[in-house]
């Protein structure tokens, strides 16, 4: 199949993207949560006659497209939403409350549905098996992991896996990435300060913890400052803090909330080491008691394997022009196809959705993030492009 023929076949099928689309985005689901979305993927498998394993990874799908046998390789989407309260506006707006399609999942499943089409048209010449993985839970439930405990890339094995992220920050119709690390490892935070609450125009009484947060807060910044060489990546951000209801109360106790970020695990090894020393200390200076926690996995770094990216960016140019197609610098945002790298070679790429014309022009996690469906169907040509081409070579 000539490239530039899947590119002008997934522009045929970009309607029918973009309204599967829409539908997923109408109706968010939180991860191991995405019911409705399993069963509208295995609805749309059904009608297409792709043969699926569901569930998988709670409520995944793992899709199988052309021969039983090797060479195997595997395209993946994720399908969770994020607990925020949407407020772009588009006709398809969000009918759950408190929850969105805010970082795009919606997009990437739709996407590898319209793959999905137009493998299935070819299945005849497919010289091997294409996997599709429908992943769950990938904001910050290891549903990556999961899947791969699950036997997502058994049986046959998969020799390489691909997968996209829409980019609102580079333009419709540009793709980036990069070999080698792409994306960060990271870590949730969560720490408990306790001390004695009490009137606010008695602090002597009191063991404030809301001045302990303070000066724990400027604390952790400086392991970043004065700890990280200058030219090593790192994030300790703080992003919540919960205490007290009333003006003239000093409450008991206080919960910070962040994330830690760095671009190996032991590195951030190391800043979860630091965070759990300098806010023990500072408490204890301060006559008080606290619990450091990293609830969950630490999602380790997106690692792309230098040929798969050298192959992703050779079909980026024949399909969009060599101008389209960027090396990107590492970035501090994390993604747990990280899981699937750890395992088999594969490319994990952005693909531009940025266009300030039809209002994506903000960032991903933000209530007002929006895109650029006519990306739509170079996602899915991507998609069936670089299967089809590690299948030949792989032959």
């Amino acid at each position: 199949m000539n490239q530039k023929a899947i590119l002008k076949e997934a522009y045929e099928i970009q309607d029918w993207i973009a309204g599967l689309r829409q539908r997923i985005h109408r109706w968010p689901e939180l991860m191991y949560e995405e019911v409705q979305t399993n069963k509208l993927v295995c609805e749309t498998l059904d009608q297409l006659k792709i043969s699926y394993r569901s569930p998988i990874a709670k409520t995944g799908v793992l899709a199988q497209i052309g021969k039983h046998d090797s060479p195997c390789v595997a395209l993946r989407a994720d399908m969770d939403a994020l607990p925020i309260t949407e407020e772009a506006d588009v006709s398809f707006k969000s009918e759950a409350e408190g929850k969105m399609h805010a970082c795009g999942h919606d997009c990437h499943t739709a996407m590898l549905l319209g793959a999905a089409r137009l493998l299935k048209k070819y299945e005849d010449q497919l010289p091997g098996m294409v996997k599709l993985l429908f992943q769950p839970a990938e904001e910050g439930g290891a549903g990556g992991e999961l899947m791969c405990q699950e036997g997502a890339l058994d049986q046959p094995v998969v020799q390489r896996i691909f997968g996209i992220h829409v980019w609102p920050s580079s333009p419709t119709g540009s793709i980036t990435g990069r070999s080698g690390t792409f994306l960060a490892a990271t870590s949730k935070l969560q720490i408990k300060l306790h001390g004695k609450g009490g009137h606010a125009a008695m602090p002597h009484q009191t063991i404030d913890p809301i001045v302990m947060a303070a000066k724990v807060i400027i604390e952790l910044q400086t392991i970043i400052s004065r700890e990280f060489d200058p030219l090593t990546p790192g994030v300790v951000s703080i992003t919540a803090i919960k205490a007290g209801e009333a003006f003239n109360v000093i409450p008991p106790e206080i919960e910070i909330k962040g994330t830690l970020r760095a671009l190996t695990l032991e590195d951030l090894q190391l800043l979860q080491m630091r965070v759990r020393e300098i806010t023990e200390h500072v408490v204890m200076a301060n006559r008080g008691q606290t619990e450091v926690n990293f609830p969950g996995d630490d999602c380790p770094p997106t690692i792309n394997d230098a040929h798969c990216w050298n192959l992703a960016q050779e079909i980026g140019r024949d399909l969009l022009g060599s101008e389209q197609v960027t090396d990107s610098p590492p970035i501090m945002g994390g993604e747990d196809f990280a899981y699937y790298l750890q395992k088999v070679p594969g490319c994990f790429l952005a693909l531009g959705v940025g266009n300030q014309k039809v209002g994506a022009e903000y960032g991903v996690h933000h209530p007002r993030f929006k895109v650029d469906e006519e990306a739509f169907s170079i996602g899915s040509a991507l998609h069936v492009a670089w299967a089809i081409r590690s299948l030949k070579e792989l032959s």
